[in-house]
Formats: C-alpha cells, structure tokens, sequence
C-alpha cells in the first residue's frame, strides 16, 4: 500500500509522521482492490466482520471495542420509507469509533508509541478511547467551547488534553506543531479514518438484504460519514454487490456552510466560509473541509444534495427523536428537518427509501 495525492499526483511511502503530501494537499489510499463482504461468511458481529474489505494485513491483532453493527429502524413505526442508523451506539457514543478502530489498529502495526489528535469532541474521545486499548500514548486538542461531557470523556481514557481558545479552525492550527515530531491520528486528514467510515455503506446494505437505499442523509462537516459513505458504496458497486450508489445528501449548520455554498453556486472547488456565529451543532463547523474536491465529487457521482440548518431546526430535530426514544446529540439532529427540506424540494420523493446518520448520543452533549 501506498498513499497517493490526487493533486499532484506523487507517490508516498506509508510512514508513522506522514499524514498530507508535500504540496499541502490530503492523502488517499493507493492499494490492490479488495475484497468485498461475502453474504454467506458474516463473521464477527463488528465492522471487523468486513475484515477483507479493509487495509489491515490478515495477521495483525486488531484494537476493536467492538464497534459497528449498530441499528437500522424506521423512524415512523408506520413509514418504512424512512430509517435511521442508530450509529451513537458505538462504544464511545459516537460514529467516530469506526475510524479510530481502523487507524488505531494501522498504528499499532506501525509500532507507534504516542499520538496526536484535533477534535470537537466525538474524534477526541474515540481516539482516546482506542489509543488506550492500543498501549498509545495520546494528547488531544480541543476547542474551549466542547461540551463538558466530551472533555471529560476523553480525559478519562488516560489522554492528555490540551483546551484552546478560539473556534475549532484554531484548534486545527494549534495541533501542527505537535504533528511535526509525533504521530497525527487526524480523523480528517488520515485515509485509514475514512476505511473504517465506510463501513457504515456495508452495514446499510447488508442490514437492507444486500440493496441499496435510494438516498443517505448525514451531518457534514469535514466529511467523513459522507466520504466513507462514498466510498463504501462505490467499492459495494464495482463488486458487483448493489446496482448503484446511493444519492449521498449532506446538512451544514447555516453558521458555517461552505460545502452547501459550493452546491448552491454550481463551483468547483470549495471556498472558506468564515463561521458567522455559534452553533448547537459543534461536530459540524468547518470552515474550509480539507478533503472539499473529494466531497464535491462524491457529490457529483451520486447526483447528490446539501442543505442547511438553524438552531431552531436542530432543537426541533432534537426534541421530534426523543418523542420516539431516541437521545441524541444536536449535531445528530440536524438531519431531521433536512429530511423534511430535502422532500419539500422534490430531491426525496415519494416512495424512495432514505436512511439518515444518528451519530453521536446526547449525554455527550448534557453538560454543557
């Protein structure tokens, strides 16, 4: 395996420290094409039950808790049409944990000791969580503003954190020192992250009797639900698995929506958007996505959407999951009044099937 730079199209060798190309651009995995799940060995009841579809060499000890399996029901008991994946249910209560099994498990073969890590919160504990079933030393940074709950979370698993002020750009820009003599466990810029997100493809289409839904919904920030989504289901079509990929449909707060300002101008590239004020949706708020081309292009293929959302629909969004039992985080709720604007703008019609993202559980979010 290798890493390869679809800006400039070099060629690097895998190494502990190396974690963008030398241009500044991020990094995608250059392997052999693998193999896809086979619905007739279905393995252990995690992610790992795809252990052929991932980048881990057969005789590596993985570091799982676990994670992956998680949930796939209808939202309405009497609408079929709409489900979600119940995907805080992860160890850590969040999403998150599906990279940092496959990445933590590509460190550790790598004999790496420490590690680095930028996070809202959800990345933060999940690398955390897996360094210390790994034996990793870890530091993360965080924003000041993180909710309570996730602090501590992350301070539990042994991590080292360090708080800084500003908003989640700052907190990006004050990890890079840090990533210049010890090993960055980035959710956003490590390509072995995105190998355990696309997972999530698997699951939906295993838990569905091997088809694919008509549309997926998930919050989007940096991107990784929608890229590993992405790629997931790309990989499920070229084996021949599913018929085609899923339109991938994305929601932005309305604070810091630079994805959904590409979409709406029809451009090429993604611009920065300088956040314009606070947001429940903290998971969210990327001010300039380091993987945008590969966003926009995953866009593109599956004919997809974005859409945005206040706080006032989050809060809603919150309040409609609890009337049905489910607890969840603000940043999850944005896909519900997505779903309902997405269908008012025809892009989710009458009789397709939709599957949205629940990604991280709300007693992260409580003391805040």
């Amino acid at each position: 395996m290798q890493y390869h730079c679809a800006k400039c199209n070099k060629i690097h060798e895998i190494s502990p420290l190396r974690y963008k190309c030398d241009c500044g651009n991020a990094l995608n995995l250059a392997a052999d094409s693998y193999i896809c799940p086979n619905p007739q060995v279905p393995g252990a009841m995690s992610l790992w039950r795809y252990r052929e579809a991932l980048p881990i060499d057969a005789e590596t000890d993985i570091v799982t808790l676990g994670e992956g399996m998680t949930p796939l029901v209808p939202l309405e008991t009497d609408a079929p049409e709409h489900l979600v994946k119940l995907d805080y249910l992860c160890p850590t209560g969040s999403y998150k944990d599906r990279g940092a099994s496959v990445l933590l498990t590509h460190l550790k073969a790598l004999r790496v000791e420490e590690v680095v890590e930028d996070s809202s919160g959800n990345a933060g504990a999940a690398i955390a969580a897996y360094s210390a079933r790994a034996g990793i030393r870890c530091t993360i940074y965080c924003p000041q503003s993180t909710s309570q709950g996730k602090l501590k979370q992350i301070s539990a698993y042994g991590a080292e954190l360090k708080l800084v002020p500003g908003n989640r750009m700052a907190t990006t820009e004050a990890v890079k020192l840090a990533a210049e003599t010890t090993c960055y466990a980035s959710h956003n810029w490590h390509p072995f992250f995105l190998e355990g997100t696309k997972t999530l493809a698997y699951e939906i289409v295993e838990q569905l009797g091997w088809r694919a839904p008509t549309n997926v919904i998930c919050p989007v920030g940096f991107g990784s639900i929608y890229l590993g989504l992405f790629i997931g289901f790309r990989e499920l079509q070229t084996q021949g698995i599913i018929d085609n990929t899923p339109r991938l449909l994305g929601v932005q707060p309305d604070v810091c929506c630079p994805i959904y300002n590409a979409y709406l101008e029809n451009e090429t590239f993604v611009s920065r958007m300088k956040q314009t004020g606070t947001t429940l949706a903290e998971g969210v708020t990327s001010e300039l996505p380091i993987r945008g081309d590969m966003i926009l292009e995953a866009l593109r293929i599956t004919n997809g959407a974005f859409t945005t959302v206040n706080d006032t629909d989050i809060k809603s969004g919150i309040e409609s999951l609890a009337t049905k039992g489910i607890y969840i985080e603000p940043t999850s709720a944005v896909v519900i009044t997505a779903y309902q604007k997405f269908q008012q703008d025809n892009i989710i019609q009458k009789g397709d099937l939709t599957v949205s993202i629940l990604t991280g559980i709300g007693l992260k979010a409580s003391g805040k």
